[in-house]
């Protein structure tokens, strides 16, 4: 409701001149892609770009056939969209959705550290090492800075495994 409010006041004000450059993003698809290219028994930790360009690292749980709360999701294509704090009951700042997940619900980008942060979910984190990301309250901000910057829908993630 929010980001239709400001599709249609750019909308108005793009008859103007100076705002081009924010408009020219709102209707422009935005592109996920994590490239998972650790695996321990643990986690699988990873690479995520937003339109071809390095953004932050990432944690999943490892692969164990999709379970629900014990495994990160499969590879392939999925659609994303934004997750409001008023939408949930434990994340209290904006954040992701992962859509139509085979067999799961609520698979989200959201803070966390270590694979104890997740119940198949996504983190995202600025530096890694094993089993763990670092930094996750300002990767999580920095990434849905840029969301916003590039209009906020029309999200596409790919995940692909190293």
């Amino acid at each position: 409701m929010i980001l239709k409010w400001i599709k249609d006041l750019f909308k108005k004000l793009k008859e103007l001149k100076f705002t081009q450059s924010i408009t020219k993003h709102l209707d422009s698809k935005i592109n996920l892609l994590i490239i998972r290219d650790e695996f321990t028994d643990k986690s699988t930790v990873g690479k995520l770009f937003v339109n071809g360009e390095w953004m932050c690292d990432t944690l999943e749980l490892p692969y164990l056939d999709n379970k629900r709360s014990i495994s990160c999701i499969p590879d392939g294509y999925y659609k994303v969209r934004m997750r409001y704090a008023r939408e949930s009951a434990t994340r209290n700042y904006l954040h992701l959705l992962v859509e139509d997940v085979k067999d799961r619900t609520y698979i989200l980008f959201h803070r966390g550290n270590s694979a104890k942060d997740t119940r198949g979910c996504i983190l995202v984190g600025i530096g890694r090492k094993q089993d763990f990301v670092h930094n996750s309250t300002l990767a999580m901000d920095l990434l849905m800075k840029e969301i916003l910057n590039l209009g906020g829908t029309n999200i596409n993630l790919t995940i692909k495994n190293k």
